[in-house]
C-alpha cells in the first residue's frame, strides 16, 4: 500500500510542472481574445458584421438575427451563444439548426490554434469545421419536422451601461474560466501520468479499440478521445500536446484524432447545454458523430492515394 501511494506521489508530483506550464500557455491564448470580443460585443461590431451574414443563413433556413449567434460561437465558448438563444424569438427547430453549427464551430479560432500545436494545419481544421457547420445546418433544415417542438421562454438580453460594467463582468468571468482550466488541466495531467505509472492506458486503448477502427482513428487514440468527448476538444489537446511531445501517440495518428474531435467534442456537457433550452438531444448528437467518421476516412482515402502517387512517381 505504501509503494502505491508513494508512486500516485511521485506521479503527481511529476505532473504539476508540465500543467503548470501548460495552464500558464492556455491562459495566454484565452484571456486576451475573450477581453477583445467583450469589446467587440460591446460596441456592437458583431451585430454589424451578423448583418452581413443574414442573406446567408436564410438558406438555411435560419432567421437573420440568428447570425449574431454564430458570430459570437466563432470566438466564445457554448455558454455565450446559449445566452444569446434565449434573447431571441427562435423556435426550436431553429435553434436545434443553429445548435449543430455552434456545436461544431464555436470557440473556433482558440480551439484551432490549440490543435495546431499537436500538429495539425490550422487553415484545414479551420475550414473543414466551418464547412461541416454549414453543411449539416443545411442538411438539417432538410431533414427536421416541420414543428419539432414550443417556443422557448425568452430571457432578457444583458445591456451593459458603460464599460467598466462590461469589465466588471469580463473579469469575474475570466476568473472562473482560469480556475476551471487550472483545476481541469492539473487534474488530467495527474490522471494522465497515474495511469501511465500503473499501465492503464494500454487496457483503455484495448478496450476501445473497436470503436476507434470503426472511426478510423488509432487504438492509441483512445484515451485522448474519451477526455475530449467527456472534458471538451480544449482539454483533450492540451493532453495530446503532452503525448505528441512524449512520442505515445505518433503525428498522424493525432492528426487523424484532431480531425475527428474539431466536430465531434464534448459530447456531455455541449449536448447538455442545448438540451437544456430544449434541443431534441438525437438531432445533435447523430450528425456530428456522422460527419466525424466521414470526415476521417476521407481525410485516410486522401493521404492513401498520395502516397501510393508518390510510390508510383
Amino acid at each position: 500500500m505504501t509503494n502505491t501511494f508513494q508512486r500516485i506521489y511521485k506521479s503527481t508530483q511529476s505532473a504539476l510542472p508540465k500543467a503548470g506550464k501548460t495552464i500558464w500557455w492556455l491562459l495566454k491564448l484565452i484571456i486576451p481574445i475573450s477581453l477583445f470580443v467583450s469589446f467587440l460585443q460591446y460596441w456592437g461590431i458583431i451585430n454589424i458584421i451578423a448583418k452581413y451574414l443574414a442573406p446567408a443563413f436564410s438558406i438555411i433556413g435560419l432567421p437573420g438575427e440568428s447570425a449574431v449567434v454564430f458570430i459570437s460561437s466563432f470566438f466564445l465558448p457554448l455558454y455565450a451563444p446559449i445566452a444569446i438563444i434565449t434573447t431571441l424569438p427562435l423556435e426550436i427547430r431553429e435553434i436545434t439548426i443553429l445548435a449543430i453549427m455552434c456545436l461544431v464551430s464555436h470557440n473556433l479560432l482558440v480551439e484551432t490554434a490549440i490543435q495546431k500545436k499537436t500538429g495539425s494545419s490550422f487553415a484545414a481544421i479551420f475550414i473543414v469545421r466551418l464547412s461541416v457547420s454549414f453543411i449539416a445546418a443545411y442538411l438539417l433544415n432538410l431533414l427536421l419536422p416541420a414543428h419539432l417542438g414550443s417556443v422557448h421562454v425568452l430571457q432578457q438580453s444583458i445591456v451593459y451601461p458603460d464599460v467598466y460594467s462590461m469589465l466588471s463582468n469580463w473579469l469575474v468571468n475570466a476568473g472562473k474560466l482560469s480556475l476551471k482550466i487550472t483545476l481541469i488541466i492539473s487534474g488530467l495531467m495527474i490522471l494522465q501520468n497515474i495511469l501511465k505509472e500503473f499501465n492503464m492506458l494500454s487496457l483503455i486503448s484495448k478496450l476501445f479499440a473497436p470503436l476507434m477502427r470503426l472511426m478510423g482513428l488509432s487504438a492509441d487514440s483512445s484515451f485522448l478521445w474519451f477526455v475530449a468527448q467527456t472534458l471538451g476538444l480544449t482539454y483533450g489537446s492540451v493532453i495530446m500536446m503532452e503525448e505528441v511531445e512524449n512520442k505515445q501517440i505518433t503525428k498522424a495518428s493525432a492528426n487523424l484524432l484532431n480531425y475527428h474531435i474539431a466536430i465531434n467534442h464534448s459530447l456531455l456537457e455541449d449536448t447538455l447545454l442545448f438540451v437544456a433550452i430544449g434541443v431534441p438531444a438525437g438531432w445533435i448528437i447523430a450528425p456530428r458523430f456522422v460527419f466525424a467518421i466521414i470526415v476521417v476516412w476521407s481525410l485516410r482515402g486522401i493521404i492513401t492515394y498520395r502516397a501510393r502517387k508518390k510510390q508510383n512517381d
